[in-house]
């Protein structure tokens, strides 16, 4: 009986622009009925339907708005980066589960007691052992087996696409594991995505496959940060930050103390991350908790090329942080002299003492992927984000840096032979089944192999799985 879990008020009244979603959580047993504008990210409605919940779900960032299979339709997971109104309802009302993330299984004739004894320990313990040892035949059997690749090394939290992103060659690892079913965004036990980890490991080849596989730039770790934040604070390859900003990487995401990407550049003196910054419309006087501008961090951290760098390209020398102070006088306090006689002597003449990268026009982007503006604008904030971040006006750029790289990154988001996975109380024990009855004919057992040529001297390759 559906009563048990219902909410008790009653269904809202549609508005124009809206829709009406009947949510079901089976973990919980709850019915919700709610209503979201057409265009609210699928991010938001998943945070607001967790706050509207009367217990808590543990490891929620691994939950999912799943759309079960209708009208010989298969079942699969909302990309939480598009919008709601992008995925058309049956009816009126729409309906929606919210599950664990797991593989949804598409393939016909699937032995359940087969596909539990696949998932024992040992086999997910050797499942982990291939892919540190680099065996991308043996992953790929395994998952055309049945074996679902989204689980958490009971060791380190990690999950099977985390661990690819720390081998000396991540590539066809990675592929493997997202045809066999990896979802992308799946996190770690504390809440990191594969891309998180690949940017943390400062593995430019595992950070642009995995965004030619579909995976987002703006997905949020357990501290609501980026992995383009990352890619500065952990003083990555500069590539890293500019593949994300190529792919659509939101600006201006804040830490706890209000800390953007470009103050954490101009902290650690990366000259060649704060061009790629700014070059895609970083904004060069944004404040964080204490009021302070990069040019105020440049002048604490005695970081001169930085500085240089933010005065060329029209920083405010005279800002004001909250303790009413300059830059100018923050870095006579800092005992930063010969910084702040160049501050406050600066003129756009010293621009030939500066040696800039040669200007290429405006930045360009993946044109493959959507903007990742509406997660600025809509507000929508990660896991565990304590303060708001906002895209500093993207399409109005100062004096341009270097030129982005012109690689074409190619995209497929998700596999032929998952789109997500349903949920059960004991994620790591057990596993689910979610088939679709659809009539098939001519099914070739292992599929075929399509191979994707990026460039003269570079293959790379991908078995998708065709049913």
């Amino acid at each position: 009986m559906e009563t048990s879990g219902f909410d008790d008020d009653p269904p809202p009244e549609p508005r124009d622009g809206w829709l009406l979603v009947r949510i079901h959580v089976p973990e919980l047993n709850v019915y919700k009925c709610l209503q979201f504008p057409a265009d609210r990210l699928v991010w938001d409605v998943k945070q607001q339907v967790l706050a509207s919940l009367p217990k808590e779900l543990k490891e929620s960032f691994n939950y999912g708005l799943f759309c079960p299979p209708s009208n010989g339709k298969a079942g699969k997971f909302l990309d939480e980066e598009r919008r709601l109104g992008d995925y058309p309802f049956n009816g009126p009302v729409g309906y929606l589960e919210l599950k664990y993330k797991r593989r949804v299984y598409k393939m016909l004739n699937l032995d359940e007691r087969q596909l539990k004894a696949l998932h024992t320990r040992a086999n997910l313990r050797r499942f982990l052992e291939c892919i540190n040892g680099g065996h991308v035949e043996k992953i790929a059997k395994m998952c055309a087996k049945g074996l679902d690749p989204n689980f958490h090394c009971p060791e380190s939290g990690e999950t099977p696409l985390t661990v690819a992103t720390g081998t000396k060659k991540p590539n066809k690892l990675l592929i493997a594991l997202v045809n066999g079913g990896a979802l992308l965004d799946y996190r770690t036990k504390d809440g990191a995505t594969a891309l998180h980890k690949a940017v943390e490991r400062d593995s430019l080849e595992a950070v642009t496959t995995l965004l030619e596989l579909g995976a987002s730039p703006n997905y949020k770790d357990g501290r609501g940060l980026t992995p383009l934040y990352l890619s500065v604070t952990k003083k990555t390859d500069p590539k890293i930050a500019e593949s994300l900003l190529h792919d659509h990487a939101t600006l201006g995401t804040q830490d706890s103390q209000g800390w953007q990407e470009v103050h954490q550049a101009c902290r650690h003196g990366l000259v060649h991350h704060l061009e790629h910054l700014l070059f895609y419309g970083a904004d060069m006087d944004g404040r964080n908790a204490s009021g302070n501008t990069p040019l105020h961090v440049c002048a604490v951290n005695n970081q001169e090329a930085c500085a240089r760098m933010l005065l060329f390209r029209g920083a405010q020398r005279g800002a004001l942080n909250y303790a009413n102070q300059t830059p100018y006088q923050v870095a006579v306090i800092a005992g930063n002299l010969e910084l702040a006689e160049m501050i406050q002597n600066y003129k756009s003449d010293d621009i030939d003492k500066f040696s800039a990268v040669p200007f290429r026009g405006p930045p360009k982007y993946n044109p493959k992927r959507r903007s990742g503006l509406g997660w600025a604008m809509g507000g929508g904030l990660g896991v565990g984000t304590i303060g708001p971040h906002s895209n500093m006006n993207r399409n109005s750029y100062a004096p341009p840096s270097p030129c982005p790289s012109e690689h074409m990154p190619y995209s497929s988001a998700s596999s032929s032979l998952s789109e997500g996975s349903s949920g059960h109380r004991s994620h790591e024990d057990d596993i689910s089944i979610v088939t679709e009855n659809v009539t098939m004919t001519d099914v070739k057992p292992f599929g075929r192999v399509r191979i994707l040529r990026l460039s003269s001297n570079t293959v790379k390759y991908s078995v998708k799985i065709v049913y």
